[in-house]
Protein backbone atom coordinates (compact mmCIF):
# COMPACT_ATOMS: atom_id res chain seq x y z
CA UNK A 1 0.00 0.00 0.00
CA UNK A 2 2.99 2.60 0.69
CA UNK A 3 4.82 2.04 -2.50
CA UNK A 4 1.31 2.30 -4.22
CA UNK A 5 1.71 5.47 -3.11
CA UNK A 6 4.65 6.72 -3.57
CA UNK A 7 3.77 6.20 -6.95
CA UNK A 8 1.03 8.62 -7.37
CA UNK A 9 0.62 12.20 -6.60
CA UNK A 10 -1.91 12.69 -3.39
CA UNK A 11 -3.72 15.63 -4.70
CA UNK A 12 -3.73 15.13 -8.16
CA UNK A 13 -5.66 12.37 -10.32
CA UNK A 14 -5.10 11.70 -14.32
CA UNK A 15 -7.60 12.08 -17.15
CA UNK A 16 -9.82 9.25 -16.08
CA UNK A 17 -10.47 10.48 -12.62
CA UNK A 18 -7.79 7.87 -10.52
CA UNK A 19 -4.87 9.15 -8.31
CA UNK A 20 -2.17 9.99 -10.81
CA UNK A 21 0.80 8.36 -11.76
CA UNK A 22 3.99 9.89 -10.90
CA UNK A 23 5.66 7.67 -13.87
CA UNK A 24 2.88 8.23 -16.77
CA UNK A 25 1.89 12.01 -15.68
CA UNK A 26 3.19 15.46 -15.03
CA UNK A 27 6.64 16.47 -15.51
CA UNK A 28 8.55 18.42 -18.29
CA UNK A 29 6.15 16.74 -21.65
CA UNK A 30 3.37 18.18 -20.36
CA UNK A 31 4.48 21.39 -18.91
CA UNK A 32 5.91 22.66 -22.28
CA UNK A 33 2.71 21.82 -23.80
CA UNK A 34 1.40 24.19 -21.77
CA UNK A 35 4.07 26.64 -22.42
CA UNK A 36 2.83 26.14 -25.96
CA UNK A 37 -0.29 27.80 -25.57
CA UNK A 38 1.08 30.77 -23.81
CA UNK A 39 3.46 31.81 -25.88
CA UNK A 40 1.07 32.17 -28.90
CA UNK A 41 -1.66 33.88 -26.57
CA UNK A 42 1.29 36.48 -25.89
CA UNK A 43 1.77 36.13 -29.69
CA UNK A 44 -1.49 37.42 -30.27
CA UNK A 45 -2.68 39.82 -27.39
CA UNK A 46 0.65 41.67 -27.93
CA UNK A 47 0.85 41.86 -31.49
CA UNK A 48 -2.49 42.97 -31.77
CA UNK A 49 -2.19 45.56 -28.57
CA UNK A 50 0.99 47.66 -29.27
CA UNK A 51 -0.13 48.73 -33.30
CA UNK A 52 -3.67 48.59 -32.89
CA UNK A 53 -3.81 52.64 -32.29
CA UNK A 54 -1.93 53.03 -35.77
CA UNK A 55 -4.57 51.13 -37.23
CA UNK A 56 -7.60 52.84 -35.76
CA UNK A 57 -5.97 56.14 -36.69
CA UNK A 58 -4.38 55.36 -39.88
CA UNK A 59 -7.16 53.00 -41.60
CA UNK A 60 -10.42 53.30 -39.29
CA UNK A 61 -9.69 57.19 -39.31
CA UNK A 62 -10.30 57.36 -35.15
CA UNK A 63 -9.30 60.68 -33.45
CA UNK A 64 -6.14 60.22 -31.50
CA UNK A 65 -7.80 59.92 -27.84
CA UNK A 66 -10.60 57.74 -29.36
CA UNK A 67 -7.58 55.09 -30.81
CA UNK A 68 -6.09 55.63 -27.21
CA UNK A 69 -9.29 54.53 -25.40
CA UNK A 70 -10.16 51.76 -27.42
CA UNK A 71 -6.98 49.93 -27.14
CA UNK A 72 -6.43 50.68 -23.14
CA UNK A 73 -10.07 49.49 -22.76
CA UNK A 74 -9.67 46.60 -24.62
CA UNK A 75 -6.61 45.86 -22.34
CA UNK A 76 -8.01 46.53 -19.07
CA UNK A 77 -11.14 44.42 -20.11
CA UNK A 78 -8.43 41.19 -20.92
CA UNK A 79 -7.06 41.74 -17.41
CA UNK A 80 -10.34 42.67 -15.67
CA UNK A 81 -11.73 39.06 -17.34
CA UNK A 82 -8.94 36.96 -15.28
CA UNK A 83 -11.23 37.25 -12.09
CA UNK A 84 -13.88 35.46 -14.28
CA UNK A 85 -11.99 32.56 -15.66
CA UNK A 86 -10.86 31.63 -12.21
CA UNK A 87 -13.85 31.93 -10.69
CA UNK A 88 -14.69 29.40 -13.02
CA UNK A 89 -11.90 27.39 -13.31
CA UNK A 90 -11.57 27.06 -9.25
CA UNK A 91 -15.20 26.54 -8.98
CA UNK A 92 -16.45 24.62 -12.08
CA UNK A 93 -14.55 23.58 -15.11
CA UNK A 94 -11.00 23.30 -13.90
CA UNK A 95 -8.00 24.67 -15.63
CA UNK A 96 -7.51 22.37 -18.81
CA UNK A 97 -11.30 22.67 -19.56
CA UNK A 98 -11.05 26.34 -18.68
CA UNK A 99 -7.66 26.85 -20.74
CA UNK A 100 -9.26 24.82 -24.06
CA UNK A 101 -12.70 27.17 -24.11
CA UNK A 102 -10.83 30.06 -23.88
CA UNK A 103 -8.30 29.51 -26.10
CA UNK A 104 -11.07 28.33 -28.47
CA UNK A 105 -12.92 32.18 -27.79
CA UNK A 106 -9.15 33.28 -28.60
CA UNK A 107 -8.90 32.03 -31.77
CA UNK A 108 -12.68 33.44 -32.93
CA UNK A 109 -11.65 36.45 -31.97
CA UNK A 110 -8.17 36.78 -34.06
CA UNK A 111 -9.78 34.97 -36.68
CA UNK A 112 -12.44 37.38 -37.01
CA UNK A 113 -10.25 40.59 -36.52
CA UNK A 114 -8.17 38.99 -39.78
CA UNK A 115 -11.67 39.08 -41.34
CA UNK A 116 -12.35 42.35 -40.37
CA UNK A 117 -9.14 44.36 -41.25
CA UNK A 118 -9.81 42.18 -45.05
CA UNK A 119 -12.61 43.25 -46.06
CA UNK A 120 -12.79 46.23 -47.73
CA UNK A 121 -16.14 46.53 -46.52
CA UNK A 122 -15.65 46.63 -43.01
CA UNK A 123 -13.26 49.46 -43.18
CA UNK A 124 -14.12 53.60 -44.32
CA UNK A 125 -12.54 54.15 -47.67
CA UNK A 126 -8.88 55.23 -47.72
CA UNK A 127 -8.04 58.98 -47.83
CA UNK A 128 -4.26 60.24 -48.02
CA UNK A 129 -4.73 63.25 -46.04
CA UNK A 130 -5.95 63.81 -42.65
CA UNK A 131 -8.84 65.98 -43.47
CA UNK A 132 -12.28 65.22 -44.30
CA UNK A 133 -11.26 61.45 -43.97
CA UNK A 134 -14.65 59.23 -43.45
CA UNK A 135 -14.61 57.83 -40.19
CA UNK A 136 -15.30 54.31 -39.58
CA UNK A 137 -19.33 53.56 -39.35
CA UNK A 138 -21.21 52.08 -36.40
CA UNK A 139 -21.32 48.33 -38.08
CA UNK A 140 -17.69 48.35 -39.13
CA UNK A 141 -16.47 49.64 -35.20
CA UNK A 142 -19.13 46.96 -34.16
CA UNK A 143 -17.04 44.30 -36.01
CA UNK A 144 -14.21 45.53 -34.58
CA UNK A 145 -15.23 45.65 -31.23
CA UNK A 146 -17.13 42.00 -31.48
CA UNK A 147 -13.55 40.95 -32.33
CA UNK A 148 -11.47 42.74 -30.00
CA UNK A 149 -13.61 41.38 -26.80
CA UNK A 150 -13.70 38.39 -28.10
CA UNK A 151 -9.67 38.41 -28.01
CA UNK A 152 -10.18 39.65 -24.37
CA UNK A 153 -12.25 36.96 -22.82
CA UNK A 154 -10.41 34.64 -24.43
CA UNK A 155 -7.14 35.87 -22.91
CA UNK A 156 -8.84 36.31 -19.61
CA UNK A 157 -9.20 32.54 -18.88
CA UNK A 158 -5.97 31.50 -20.81
CA UNK A 159 -4.58 34.18 -18.09
CA UNK A 160 -5.97 32.71 -14.94
CA UNK A 161 -5.16 29.21 -15.12
CA UNK A 162 -1.97 28.47 -17.55
CA UNK A 163 0.54 29.24 -15.04
CA UNK A 164 -1.42 27.31 -12.38
CA UNK A 165 -2.01 24.55 -14.71
CA UNK A 166 1.73 24.30 -15.29
CA UNK A 167 2.64 24.00 -12.00
CA UNK A 168 -0.09 21.35 -11.41
CA UNK A 169 1.98 19.21 -13.34
CA UNK A 170 4.63 19.70 -10.47
CA UNK A 171 4.47 17.86 -7.01
CA UNK A 172 5.87 20.26 -3.85
CA UNK A 173 6.06 17.28 -1.72
CA UNK A 174 7.85 15.71 -3.84
CA UNK A 175 11.76 17.64 -3.64
CA UNK A 176 13.14 16.89 -7.06
CA UNK A 177 9.97 18.14 -8.87
CA UNK A 178 9.45 20.82 -6.35
CA UNK A 179 12.78 22.14 -7.79
CA UNK A 180 11.48 21.40 -11.40
CA UNK A 181 8.68 23.91 -10.71
CA UNK A 182 11.19 26.70 -9.62
CA UNK A 183 13.03 26.28 -13.38
CA UNK A 184 9.35 25.98 -14.62
CA UNK A 185 8.74 29.34 -13.49
CA UNK A 186 11.67 30.95 -14.72
CA UNK A 187 10.99 29.43 -18.14
CA UNK A 188 7.14 30.57 -17.61
CA UNK A 189 8.53 34.29 -17.80
CA UNK A 190 11.07 33.20 -20.61
CA UNK A 191 8.35 32.42 -23.05
CA UNK A 192 5.84 35.19 -22.22
CA UNK A 193 9.52 37.28 -22.90
CA UNK A 194 9.91 35.31 -26.25
CA UNK A 195 6.26 35.86 -27.04
CA UNK A 196 6.32 39.84 -26.58
CA UNK A 197 9.25 40.13 -28.23
CA UNK A 198 7.92 38.28 -31.69
CA UNK A 199 5.03 40.59 -31.20
CA UNK A 200 6.71 43.31 -31.00
CA UNK A 201 9.31 42.50 -34.17
CA UNK A 202 8.29 40.18 -36.48
CA UNK A 203 4.34 40.80 -36.24
CA UNK A 204 4.22 44.53 -36.01
CA UNK A 205 6.73 44.57 -39.04
CA UNK A 206 4.59 42.17 -41.02
CA UNK A 207 1.25 44.36 -39.96
CA UNK A 208 3.13 47.51 -41.24
CA UNK A 209 4.81 46.04 -44.20
CA UNK A 210 3.04 43.10 -45.72
CA UNK A 211 -0.29 43.03 -44.40
CA UNK A 212 -2.73 43.02 -41.18
CA UNK A 213 -5.04 40.17 -41.78
CA UNK A 214 -1.96 37.88 -42.52
CA UNK A 215 -0.35 39.00 -39.31
CA UNK A 216 -3.58 38.29 -37.89
CA UNK A 217 -3.97 35.36 -39.33
CA UNK A 218 -0.58 34.34 -38.39
CA UNK A 219 -2.42 34.50 -34.92
CA UNK A 220 -5.20 32.39 -35.57
CA UNK A 221 -3.44 29.59 -36.73
CA UNK A 222 -0.91 29.73 -34.28
CA UNK A 223 -3.39 29.56 -31.14
CA UNK A 224 -5.30 26.88 -33.34
CA UNK A 225 -1.86 24.63 -33.51
CA UNK A 226 -1.88 25.58 -29.88
CA UNK A 227 -4.89 24.32 -28.79
CA UNK A 228 -4.45 20.50 -30.81
CA UNK A 229 -0.64 20.97 -29.45
CA UNK A 230 -2.08 21.03 -25.40
CA UNK A 231 -4.95 18.87 -26.39
CA UNK A 232 -2.49 15.93 -27.12
CA UNK A 233 -1.42 15.92 -23.59
CA UNK A 234 -4.90 14.98 -22.18
CA UNK A 235 -3.35 11.60 -21.05
CA UNK A 236 -0.18 12.92 -19.73
CA UNK A 237 -1.49 16.14 -17.29
CA UNK A 238 -2.19 15.57 -13.64
CA UNK A 239 -5.37 17.40 -12.88
CA UNK A 240 -6.28 19.04 -9.77
CA UNK A 241 -10.33 19.49 -8.15
CA UNK A 242 -11.97 22.08 -8.45
CA UNK A 243 -11.61 23.26 -4.59
CA UNK A 244 -14.27 25.77 -4.53
CA UNK A 245 -13.84 29.81 -5.16
CA UNK A 246 -12.48 31.94 -2.56
CA UNK A 247 -14.57 34.47 -3.61
CA UNK A 248 -17.34 32.88 -2.15
CA UNK A 249 -15.76 32.26 1.21
CA UNK A 250 -15.41 36.29 1.47
CA UNK A 251 -18.78 36.96 0.90
CA UNK A 252 -19.70 34.27 3.48
CA UNK A 253 -17.88 35.82 6.21
CA UNK A 254 -19.28 39.56 4.77
CA UNK A 255 -22.95 38.59 4.88
CA UNK A 256 -22.83 36.86 8.54
CA UNK A 257 -20.81 39.94 9.58
CA UNK A 258 -23.46 42.20 8.21
CA UNK A 259 -26.37 39.94 9.80
CA UNK A 260 -25.00 40.14 13.01
CA UNK A 261 -23.76 43.52 12.78
CA UNK A 262 -25.99 44.50 15.74
CA UNK A 263 -24.08 41.76 18.17
CA UNK A 264 -21.41 42.58 20.94
CA UNK A 265 -18.45 40.97 20.55
CA UNK A 266 -17.16 38.67 23.31
CA UNK A 267 -14.53 39.95 25.95
CA UNK A 268 -13.01 36.81 25.02
CA UNK A 269 -12.20 35.89 21.38
CA UNK A 270 -11.76 32.27 22.05
CA UNK A 271 -15.05 31.98 23.08
CA UNK A 272 -15.80 33.04 18.52
CA UNK A 273 -16.45 29.77 16.54
CA UNK A 274 -13.51 27.93 15.42
CA UNK A 275 -13.07 24.24 14.39
CA UNK A 276 -10.15 24.25 11.80
CA UNK A 277 -7.87 21.89 11.84
CA UNK A 278 -5.06 23.02 14.07
CA UNK A 279 -2.24 22.96 11.37
CA UNK A 280 -4.31 25.27 9.46
CA UNK A 281 -5.63 27.55 11.56
CA UNK A 282 -5.07 31.27 11.67
CA UNK A 283 -4.81 33.34 15.10
CA UNK A 284 -6.83 36.35 15.68
CA UNK A 285 -5.88 39.79 15.25
CA UNK A 286 -7.55 42.79 16.40
CA UNK A 287 -7.72 45.05 12.99
CA UNK A 288 -11.24 44.94 11.56
CA UNK A 289 -13.15 44.15 14.15
CA UNK A 290 -16.12 44.38 12.60
CA UNK A 291 -15.61 41.02 10.50
CA UNK A 292 -14.95 38.92 13.70
CA UNK A 293 -18.71 39.48 14.26
CA UNK A 294 -19.15 36.57 11.65
CA UNK A 295 -17.67 34.31 13.77
CA UNK A 296 -20.16 34.76 16.93
CA UNK A 297 -22.27 31.94 17.64
CA UNK A 298 -25.51 32.65 18.72
CA UNK A 299 -29.03 30.49 19.16
CA UNK A 300 -29.94 28.98 15.35
CA UNK A 301 -26.49 29.23 13.81
CA UNK A 302 -26.61 25.00 14.33
CA UNK A 303 -29.25 23.31 12.78
CA UNK A 304 -29.72 19.79 14.17
CA UNK A 305 -30.46 16.98 11.77
CA UNK A 306 -30.26 13.11 11.59
CA UNK A 307 -26.80 12.74 11.02
CA UNK A 308 -26.10 15.69 14.02
CA UNK A 309 -25.68 19.16 13.98
CA UNK A 310 -24.62 21.50 10.51
CA UNK A 311 -24.03 25.55 10.07
CA UNK A 312 -25.16 27.41 7.53
CA UNK A 313 -21.77 29.09 6.76
CA UNK A 314 -23.96 31.93 5.34
CA UNK A 315 -24.69 33.05 9.33
CA UNK A 316 -21.78 31.73 10.76
CA UNK A 317 -18.14 31.43 9.67
CA UNK A 318 -14.80 30.34 11.60
CA UNK A 319 -12.32 32.36 13.02
CA UNK A 320 -9.85 31.17 10.46
CA UNK A 321 -12.04 32.00 7.76
CA UNK A 322 -12.67 35.39 9.03
CA UNK A 323 -8.99 36.55 9.64
CA UNK A 324 -8.44 34.99 5.79
CA UNK A 325 -10.63 38.05 4.22
CA UNK A 326 -8.80 40.29 6.87
CA UNK A 327 -5.63 39.26 5.57
CA UNK A 328 -6.72 40.02 1.93
CA UNK A 329 -8.62 43.86 3.42
CA UNK A 330 -4.66 44.52 4.60
CA UNK A 331 -3.77 44.00 0.96
CA UNK A 332 -5.73 46.86 -0.73
CA UNK A 333 -4.51 50.03 0.23
CA UNK A 334 -0.88 48.68 -1.76
CA UNK A 335 -3.23 47.68 -4.30
CA UNK A 336 -5.06 51.09 -4.88
CA UNK A 337 -2.07 52.76 -4.98
CA UNK A 338 -0.49 50.65 -7.33
CA UNK A 339 -3.26 51.02 -10.44
CA UNK A 340 -1.62 54.67 -11.19
CA UNK A 341 1.68 52.56 -12.39
CA UNK A 342 -0.08 50.96 -15.04
CA UNK A 343 -2.30 53.86 -15.92
CA UNK A 344 1.64 55.43 -17.45
CA UNK A 345 2.14 52.13 -18.81
CA UNK A 346 -0.78 52.98 -20.99
CA UNK A 347 0.65 55.54 -22.28
CA UNK A 348 3.93 53.62 -23.64
CA UNK A 349 1.05 51.58 -26.12
CA UNK A 350 -0.56 54.30 -27.19
CA UNK A 351 0.21 58.13 -27.32
CA UNK A 352 3.68 57.51 -27.65
CA UNK A 353 3.15 54.91 -30.52
CA UNK A 354 1.87 57.50 -32.51
CA UNK A 355 4.92 60.25 -31.27
CA UNK A 356 6.91 57.39 -32.95
CA UNK A 357 4.84 57.09 -36.03
CA UNK A 358 5.34 61.24 -36.97
CA UNK A 359 9.04 60.80 -36.19
CA UNK A 360 12.07 60.06 -38.19
CA UNK A 361 12.71 56.08 -37.99
CA UNK A 362 14.87 55.11 -40.92
CA UNK A 363 17.85 53.21 -39.90
CA UNK A 364 19.83 52.97 -43.60
CA UNK A 365 17.21 51.83 -45.66
CA UNK A 366 15.27 50.60 -43.25
CA UNK A 367 11.96 51.82 -41.46
CA UNK A 368 10.96 50.58 -37.58
CA UNK A 369 6.99 49.97 -37.58
CA UNK A 370 6.34 52.75 -34.75
CA UNK A 371 4.42 49.63 -32.97
CA UNK A 372 8.34 48.12 -32.67
CA UNK A 373 9.17 50.98 -30.54
CA UNK A 374 8.18 48.83 -27.61
CA UNK A 375 10.48 46.16 -27.77
CA UNK A 376 12.53 48.29 -25.38
CA UNK A 377 9.94 47.58 -23.19
CA UNK A 378 11.23 43.91 -23.24
CA UNK A 379 14.81 45.22 -23.43
CA UNK A 380 14.36 47.21 -20.67
CA UNK A 381 12.70 44.40 -18.51
CA UNK A 382 15.10 42.02 -19.34
CA UNK A 383 18.35 44.42 -18.47
CA UNK A 384 17.06 45.58 -15.17
CA UNK A 385 16.36 41.89 -14.02
CA UNK A 386 19.46 40.85 -15.12
CA UNK A 387 21.43 43.56 -13.18
CA UNK A 388 18.89 43.31 -10.23
CA UNK A 389 19.67 39.24 -9.98
CA UNK A 390 23.62 39.20 -10.52
CA UNK A 391 24.49 42.66 -9.11
CA UNK A 392 22.12 44.42 -6.86
CA UNK A 393 21.10 41.23 -4.68
CA UNK A 394 24.55 40.36 -4.01
CA UNK A 395 25.58 43.54 -2.72
CA UNK A 396 22.72 44.45 -0.99
CA UNK A 397 22.91 41.26 0.82
CA UNK A 398 26.66 41.85 1.62
CA UNK A 399 25.15 45.29 3.11
CA UNK A 400 21.92 44.79 4.48
CA UNK A 401 21.87 41.19 5.16
CA UNK A 402 18.79 40.27 2.92
CA UNK A 403 18.60 38.93 -0.43
CA UNK A 404 17.70 42.04 -2.33
CA UNK A 405 14.98 44.63 -2.00
CA UNK A 406 11.47 43.63 -0.06
CA UNK A 407 8.50 43.40 -2.06
CA UNK A 408 7.40 47.29 -1.30
CA UNK A 409 10.76 48.70 -1.73
CA UNK A 410 10.50 47.55 -5.01
CA UNK A 411 7.35 48.62 -5.60
CA UNK A 412 8.55 52.13 -4.86
CA UNK A 413 11.05 52.04 -7.49
CA UNK A 414 8.38 51.22 -10.02
CA UNK A 415 6.42 54.37 -8.66
CA UNK A 416 9.45 56.34 -8.80
CA UNK A 417 10.55 55.26 -12.33
CA UNK A 418 6.92 55.42 -14.46
CA UNK A 419 6.88 59.11 -12.80
CA UNK A 420 10.41 59.87 -14.39
CA UNK A 421 8.82 58.21 -17.59
CA UNK A 422 6.57 60.52 -17.99
CA UNK A 423 8.48 63.44 -17.02
CA UNK A 424 10.76 62.15 -19.57
CA UNK A 425 8.00 61.97 -22.07
CA UNK A 426 6.65 65.29 -21.41
CA UNK A 427 10.10 66.81 -22.00
CA UNK A 428 10.19 65.01 -25.18
CA UNK A 429 6.96 66.29 -26.71
CA UNK A 430 7.88 69.56 -26.13
CA UNK A 431 10.82 69.10 -28.11
CA UNK A 432 8.77 66.98 -30.75
CA UNK A 433 5.87 70.09 -30.96
CA UNK A 434 8.51 72.63 -31.90
CA UNK A 435 9.75 70.40 -34.67
CA UNK A 436 6.64 70.12 -35.69
CA UNK A 437 5.77 74.07 -35.06
CA UNK A 438 8.81 74.98 -36.79
CA UNK A 439 8.26 72.88 -40.77
CA UNK A 440 4.38 73.47 -40.29
CA UNK A 441 3.46 69.99 -38.76
CA UNK A 442 3.19 66.22 -40.45
CA UNK A 443 0.91 67.31 -43.43
CA UNK A 444 4.01 69.62 -44.50
CA UNK A 445 6.57 67.17 -43.53
CA UNK A 446 6.29 63.62 -42.90
CA UNK A 447 8.07 62.25 -41.14
CA UNK A 448 8.75 65.27 -38.88
CA UNK A 449 13.09 66.17 -38.86
CA UNK A 450 13.76 64.33 -35.45
CA UNK A 451 15.35 60.81 -34.70
CA UNK A 452 12.61 58.35 -32.64
CA UNK A 453 15.11 56.95 -30.79
CA UNK A 454 14.61 60.53 -28.62
CA UNK A 455 11.46 58.54 -27.15
CA UNK A 456 13.80 55.80 -25.90
CA UNK A 457 14.41 57.20 -22.52
CA UNK A 458 10.54 57.21 -21.39
CA UNK A 459 10.45 53.23 -22.68
CA UNK A 460 13.30 52.45 -21.06
CA UNK A 461 11.92 54.31 -17.84
CA UNK A 462 8.66 52.52 -17.95
CA UNK A 463 9.70 49.13 -18.70
CA UNK A 464 12.29 49.67 -16.02
CA UNK A 465 9.91 50.34 -13.60
CA UNK A 466 7.41 47.59 -14.85
CA UNK A 467 10.13 44.96 -13.83
CA UNK A 468 10.36 46.27 -10.01
CA UNK A 469 6.85 46.99 -9.72
CA UNK A 470 5.27 43.39 -11.08
CA UNK A 471 8.23 41.43 -9.24
CA UNK A 472 7.42 43.60 -6.22
CA UNK A 473 3.56 43.07 -6.78
CA UNK A 474 3.35 39.20 -7.30
CA UNK A 475 5.35 38.68 -3.84
CA UNK A 476 3.48 40.82 -2.58
CA UNK A 477 0.34 39.72 -3.09
CA UNK A 478 1.42 36.26 -2.92
CA UNK A 479 3.02 35.66 0.28
CA UNK A 480 0.45 38.01 2.03
CA UNK A 481 -2.18 36.42 0.82
CA UNK A 482 -3.90 33.00 2.97
CA UNK A 483 -3.15 29.89 1.45
CA UNK A 484 -6.57 28.99 0.16
CA UNK A 485 -6.61 32.49 -1.43
CA UNK A 486 -3.24 32.07 -3.71
CA UNK A 487 -5.35 32.33 -7.17
CA UNK A 488 -7.94 35.46 -5.96
CA UNK A 489 -4.76 37.26 -4.68
CA UNK A 490 -3.11 37.12 -7.62
CA UNK A 491 -6.09 37.83 -9.68
CA UNK A 492 -6.27 40.86 -7.42
CA UNK A 493 -3.00 41.93 -8.31
CA UNK A 494 -3.99 41.68 -12.34
CA UNK A 495 -7.24 44.09 -11.59
CA UNK A 496 -4.61 46.81 -10.67
CA UNK A 497 -3.10 46.57 -14.72
CA UNK A 498 -7.35 46.29 -15.47
CA UNK A 499 -8.17 49.50 -13.12
CA UNK A 500 -4.84 50.89 -14.67
CA UNK A 501 -5.91 50.62 -18.20
CA UNK A 502 -9.84 52.19 -17.25
CA UNK A 503 -8.34 55.01 -15.81
CA UNK A 504 -6.02 55.73 -18.54
CA UNK A 505 -9.43 55.69 -20.40
CA UNK A 506 -11.20 58.33 -18.08
CA UNK A 507 -8.64 60.76 -17.75
CA UNK A 508 -8.16 60.72 -21.85
CA UNK A 509 -11.95 61.67 -21.98
CA UNK A 510 -11.75 64.31 -18.92
CA UNK A 511 -8.61 66.17 -19.71
CA UNK A 512 -10.23 65.80 -24.03
CA UNK A 513 -13.66 67.31 -22.51
CA UNK A 514 -12.17 69.88 -19.97
CA UNK A 515 -9.31 71.49 -22.17
CA UNK A 516 -11.74 71.41 -25.43
CA UNK A 517 -14.32 72.37 -23.90
CA UNK A 518 -13.43 76.43 -25.58
CA UNK A 519 -13.58 75.90 -28.75
CA UNK A 520 -10.36 74.35 -29.23
CA UNK A 521 -8.68 71.02 -29.99
CA UNK A 522 -7.50 71.22 -26.34
CA UNK A 523 -4.53 68.77 -25.19
CA UNK A 524 -5.62 65.70 -26.91
CA UNK A 525 -6.42 67.35 -30.31
CA UNK A 526 -7.18 64.74 -32.84
CA UNK A 527 -3.59 65.58 -34.55
CA UNK A 528 -1.42 65.33 -31.87
CA UNK A 529 0.67 68.24 -33.79
CA UNK A 530 -2.35 70.75 -32.74
CA UNK A 531 -2.19 69.23 -29.19
CA UNK A 532 -0.68 69.50 -26.04
CA UNK A 533 0.24 65.89 -25.26
CA UNK A 534 3.39 66.60 -23.16
CA UNK A 535 0.91 68.67 -20.70
CA UNK A 536 -0.63 65.42 -20.68
CA UNK A 537 2.28 63.88 -19.56
CA UNK A 538 3.04 66.37 -17.08
CA UNK A 539 -0.27 66.00 -15.64
CA UNK A 540 0.53 61.94 -15.07
CA UNK A 541 3.96 63.15 -13.53
CA UNK A 542 1.95 65.23 -11.14
CA UNK A 543 -0.45 62.18 -10.33
CA UNK A 544 2.69 60.18 -9.71
CA UNK A 545 4.60 62.35 -7.21
CA UNK A 546 0.88 62.50 -5.54
CA UNK A 547 0.57 59.26 -5.51
CA UNK A 548 3.70 58.51 -4.58
CA UNK A 549 3.41 60.38 -1.46
CA UNK A 550 0.09 58.14 -0.38
CA UNK A 551 2.08 55.28 -1.01
CA UNK A 552 4.76 55.74 1.09
CA UNK A 553 1.93 56.12 4.52
CA UNK A 554 0.51 52.93 3.17
CA UNK A 555 3.74 51.33 2.69
CA UNK A 556 4.72 52.88 6.43
CA UNK A 557 1.27 51.52 7.66
CA UNK A 558 1.81 47.75 6.37
CA UNK A 559 5.45 47.63 8.07
CA UNK A 560 3.41 48.73 11.34
CA UNK A 561 1.14 46.04 10.68
CA UNK A 562 3.08 43.14 9.78
CA UNK A 563 4.97 44.02 13.25
CA UNK A 564 1.48 43.57 14.73
CA UNK A 565 0.55 40.50 13.26
CA UNK A 566 3.52 38.99 13.74
CA UNK A 567 3.31 40.19 17.72
CA UNK A 568 -0.67 38.83 17.97
CA UNK A 569 0.48 35.25 16.43
CA UNK A 570 3.53 34.97 19.01
CA UNK A 571 0.82 36.08 21.80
Amino acid sequence: MDGKQGWTVADAVDYKGFPADRSKTGGWVPAALILGIEICERLSTMGIAVNLVTYLGGTMHLPSSTSANVVTDFLGTSFLLCLLGGFLADSFLGRFKTIVIFACIQTLGTGTLALSTKLPSLRPPSCHSNENCEEANGFQMGILYLALYLIALGTGGLKSSVSGFGTDQFDEKNEAEKTQMAYFFNRFFFFISLGSLTAVTVLVYIQDEVGRSLAYGICTISMFIAILVIMSGIKRYRYKKSAGSPIVNIFQVLVAAIRKRNMNLPYDYNMLHENSPEGSRIHHTDQFRCLDKAAVVVEGDFVKNGSGATLNPWNLCTVTRVEEVKMMARLLPVWATTILFWTAYAQMITFSVQQASTMERSIGGFRIPAGSLTVFFVLAILLTCAIYDCFIIPLWKKWKGKPGFTDLQRMALGLILSTLGMAAAAVVEMKRLSVAKAVGGTTTVNPLPISVFMLIPQFFLVGAGEAFIYTGQLDFFITRSPKSMKTMSTGLFLTTLALGFFMSSFLVSVVKKVTGSHGGEGWLADDIDNGRLDCFYGLLAILGVINFGVYLVVARWNKKDDKAVEMESVV
